[in-house]
């Protein structure tokens, strides 16, 4: 049985990673806000070169194993702390994170809800399913990505779980900072600036992706 701060280290740790995952998977779907044309080719590309590199592939387990991970452990703490009035329920860091930390769980749940959705839709049809062939001959990601961005209610349900990840990075950035213990006051407004601005990039930048498609793409 893990003891309390070791759940909080691997919640911590795994938190971190699926952070910096997340940062990379941004960077790359950039690539979507090309002009159509552009976009479909090389999107595709680079979903090619990404599927057939060994250390991806290796990294893509340390993801998966990362999200069940976080995902036990976050379930297991928010079940404790319920039961004791823990951490969740008492932390007091301004309306922003307090509004977070007390509703960790439900942000979890339908962050969790939105991944089970999102990897069926794109990494399930993508490795198992037969999506149609690119000019160059790789599997037409891109076309995939623009049928379900079409989708009205996928673009509302998308934007929504963007804002609750927002509100989950931000707290859970605030909170790994503390638990590794970099929390120190001379740097707490950096770090908490810092956590603010990430979250609110890349949750925003996320978001619009399906917008830009929905309106753009063909």
């Amino acid at each position: 049985m893990l003891s309390t701060l070791s759940r909080k280290m691997l919640m911590c740790l795994t938190g971190l990673f699926l952070s910096f995952f997340l940062l990379i998977h941004f960077l790359g779907n950039l690539q979507l806000f090309l002009p159509p044309e552009q976009a479909h080719l090389q999107f595709n590309a680079y979903s090619h070169f990404l599927s057939g590199n060994i250390l991806i592939k290796m990294v893509s387990y340390v993801l998966y194993a990362s999200i069940i991970l976080h995902a036990l452990d976050g379930l297991i703490i928010t079940l404790k702390n319920k039961k004791s009035g823990g951490d969740y329920q008492s932390e007091r860091r301004g309306r922003a994170s307090t509004w977070a930390s007390r509703n960790m769980g439900i942000l979890g749940t339908l962050i969790l809800i939105f991944l089970v959705i999102h990897f069926q839709n794109f990494w399930y049809v993508y490795k198992f399913g037969t999506p149609p062939l690119d000019e160059n001959g790789n599997k037409d990601l891109y076309i995939l990505v623009v049928t379900v961005f079409k989708e009205w209610w996928y673009v509302i349900m998308y934007v929504l779980s963007m804002g609750a990840l927002c509100y989950h990075l931000i707290h859970g950035i605030h909170s790994a900072a503390r638990t590794l213990g970099l929390y120190h006051p001379k740097f707490v407004k950096w770090f908490k600036t810092a956590g603010i601005a990430y979250s609110v990039i890349i949750s925003l930048g996320f978001a619009l992706m399906p917008v830009y498609v929905f309106f753009t793409a063909n």
